[in-house]
């Protein structure tokens, strides 16, 4: 049964499949995972000393991968996995045109992130969205990349057509 009849709903899976570790919460999971993603991919601070990014008190941390600044942020409570990477500002010219152009690169050159507008922020950004139960370590590194890539290979290409 769901939520909505009163019946808890399923009880969500914080374990690894490749090393079988098991988590006690979504927070720990991806700290873990996170840690795991900064050795393999050395990264360093300014300084060149090793860099371990953690979640803070809110669920959130961040990376720097080629141009790209990644928002990562647990959303435990709706327990979902939000991986972001601000873009640019939404152009106050030629809007409609430039939300086609995004609806039509999130249709497949985005791989499965998308364009997405943060109203908060009024900039557009790079997305992925995913479920938290069931995450191992190489499906938040794939999301990384491609959050990544996507970010890096567009960004430079919509602030010169659009602004910024």
């Amino acid at each position: 049964m769901s939520e909505s009849h009163g019946m808890p709903g399923p009880v969500p899976v914080y374990a690894d499949r490749e090393t079988g570790a098991k988590f006690p919460d979504a927070t720990s999971m991806v700290n873990a995972y996170l840690a795991k993603f900064a050795a393999r991919a050395k990264l360093t601070n300014d300084d060149g000393t090793s860099l371990v990014p953690t979640l803070d008190e809110t669920g959130y941390t961040q990376i720097q991968r080629g141009s790209a600044l990644i928002g990562i942020n647990v959303l435990e409570k709706q327990g979902v996995l939000m991986v972001f990477s601000p873009i640019m500002p939404v152009p106050i010219a030629g809007r409609e045109a430039f939300f086609k152009k995004l609806l039509e690169l999130s249709f497949v050159q985005t791989s499965d992130a998308a364009f997405a507008i943060n109203a908060d922020q009024d900039e557009v950004v790079v997305r992925n969205l995913r479920r938290l139960s069931g995450l191992d370590y190489e499906e938040l590194e794939d999301i990384l990349s491609t959050v990544g890539e996507v970010a890096d290979r567009w960004d430079d290409e919509l602030v010169r057509d659009w602004g910024g």
